[in-house]
């Protein structure tokens, strides 16, 4: 029986994804973002194992409160790491008629078998997914969150090519995500796409800092403030084509 390794759940979230939603956090993520506000989901390995059914168990409990739009949304860590049991967790919730959502950086993403073979058929079980667009230079992607895009990028463009419906994430970071320039790069990117549902400016904040210190890690963004609302405003203009 294949067990998940699960960082946390929330009963009521109202951001990650339409209506109301079930978070499944899951555990190990193989990026590290130098704002990522769950240090505490990196390592890999959780205390805390669970089955699909315990965890749709646990969901639906919540069901009533979910409307027309709600369901569960697996987030993370990053949840493609553990494609297995994500495609397991999804199909089951399929099965019980609950709208399924995955929020991912895409970087575990490759064409490569057997990995490619097993995405395309978690796709198969999968309503939407939130993907997260970090950086849109490989170089500042990589100064950024330790890896390179390209693989990212090319999940986007294979997400469209499947006609995959996604929303597309940005963290607007001052001094590293919100030059003009490269938010309009990110606009054109984005433009080659054909199934984007939504896009999202997310404005960085440092309230996840404390983890970084309780796990001993240096957090590099100490001196870096929240973007003032007119960057916030010029970044949504650009990214949504204003």
């Amino acid at each position: 029986m294949l067990k998940g390794n699960i960082h946390s759940v929330e009963t009521f979230g109202s951001v990650d994804g339409p209506g109301v939603r079930f978070l499944i956090f899951f555990q190990g993520c193989p990026m590290r973002c130098r704002y990522c506000h769950n240090a505490d989901t990196w390592r890999v390995n959780s205390d805390n194992q669970m089955t699909a059914d315990e965890l749709l168990d646990k969901a639906e409990r919540y069901r009533g409160y979910w409307g027309d739009k709600g369901g569960i949304t697996v987030s993370g860590g990053e949840p493609l790491m553990q494609l297995d049991f994500l495609t397991e967790l999804m199909s089951k919730a399929k099965q019980r008629g609950i709208n399924t959502c995955v929020d991912t950086s895409g970087q575990p993403f490759t064409r490569e078998e057997p990995y490619f073979s097993k995405f395309c058929g978690l796709l198969d079980y999968v309503d939407l997914l939130l993907v997260d667009i970090k950086h849109i230079d490989p170089d500042e992607h990589k100064k950024l969150t330790g890896r390179e895009n390209a693989n990212i990028l090319d999940m986007l463009r294979f997400l469209s090519e499947k006609k995959k419906p996604v929303w597309i994430r940005h963290v607007l970071v001052p001094g590293i995500t919100d030059d003009d320039i490269w938010l309009r790069r990110t606009r054109e990117f984005i433009e080659t796409l054909q199934n984007v549902e939504k896009i999202e400016v997310l404005p960085y904040h440092s309230l996840g800092a404390f983890k970084w210190k309780e796990l001993g890690i240096p957090y590099t963004l100490e001196n870096v403030k929240p973007p003032d609302k007119e960057r916030v405003e010029n970044a949504e203009k650009i990214l949504l084509g204003g």
